[in-house]
C-alpha cells in the first residue's frame, strides 16, 4: 500500500514538473491593470479627437490626418503596453528564481503571436484603403483569438478573457458607431478586472510574504 502511494506521489510530481515546463505561469497581473489604464486613456483621447470640435486641445494635437495620427498613437500605446508587460513579468520571474525564456514562454509566445500579427496586417490593409470601421472589431476579435490560442500554455483565465474579447468584437461589428466604446471596454475595463483578479489570486500573497 505504501509503495503504491509513493508511486502515485512520484507520478504527481513528474506531472507537475512537466506542466510547469510547458506552461508560462508568471504573467504579471499588475501589468494587466496598467495596460487597461493605457487603453482607457487612449480611447478618451481618440474620442476627443474624433468627436469634439476642432478647437479642442486633442484635436489640435492630432491636427492634419486624424487617421494616420491616431494609428500612430495606437502604435505608441501598443509599444508602451508591451514594454510594461515585459518589464513587470521579467521582474516577477526574477523574484521567483525561474527562467524567463523557457519552453512554456516559447510556446505561449508563438501561439499568441500568430493571430496577433495576422490580425495586425489585416487591420492595416483595411485602414490603408480608408475602411477604418473594421479596426475596433478586428482588434478585439483577433486579440481574443490570440488569447484563446495561447491559454493552453499559461493561466486558464486567459482563455475566458479571450472569449469575452471575441464577443465584444462581434458586438463592435454589429454596432460600428459604438466601436470605440467596445474597444475601451475590451482593452481597458476587462484588462483592469483581469489584472486585479490575477494579482490578488497569484501575486498578492507572495508580495506580502
Amino acid at each position: 500500500m505504501k509503495n503504491e502511494e509513493l508511486y502515485l506521489s512520484e507520478l504527481k510530481e513528474i506531472r507537475q514538473i512537466m506542466e510547469q515546463s510547458s506552461r508560462f505561469l508568471s504573467l504579471s497581473g499588475l501589468a494587466g491593470v496598467l495596460i487597461g489604464l493605457y487603453a482607457i486613456a487612449g480611447a478618451f483621447i481618440a474620442y476627443q479627437t474624433i468627436y469634439t470640435n476642432a478647437d479642442s486641445a486633442f484635436a489640435r494635437l492630432f491636427a492634419g490626418n486624424d487617421q494616420n495620427s491616431l494609428t500612430l498613437f495606437g502604435g505608441l500605446i501598443l509599444a508602451l503596453s508591451l514594454i510594461t508587460i515585459l518589464w513587470l513579468t521579467a521582474r516577477r520571474v526574477k523574484k521567483s528564481g525561474k527562467k524567463f525564456w523557457n519552453p512554456g514562454t516559447k510556446l505561449m509566445t508563438v501561439n499568441l503571436a500568430i493571430p496577433l500579427i495576422s490580425g495586425g496586417i489585416f487591420i492595416l490593409v483595411f485602414i490603408s484603403q480608408g475602411i477604418v470601421s473594421v479596426a475596433a472589431p478586428s482588434c478585439l476579435v483577433f486579440y481574443g483569438l490570440a488569447l484563446v490560442n495561447a491559454a493552453k500554455f499559461t493561466r486558464q483565465e486567459i482563455f475566458y478573457m479571450g472569449l469575452f474579447q471575441i464577443v465584444l468584437g462581434i458586438f463592435a461589428a454589429i454596432f460600428p458607431n459604438w466601436g470605440l466604446l467596445f474597444w475601451a471596454i475590451g482593452f481597458g475595463l476587462l484588462h483592469i478586472i483581469y489584472g486585479s483578479f490575477m494579482y490578488f489570486k497569484y501575486e498578492h500573497n507572495s508580495v506580502s510574504a
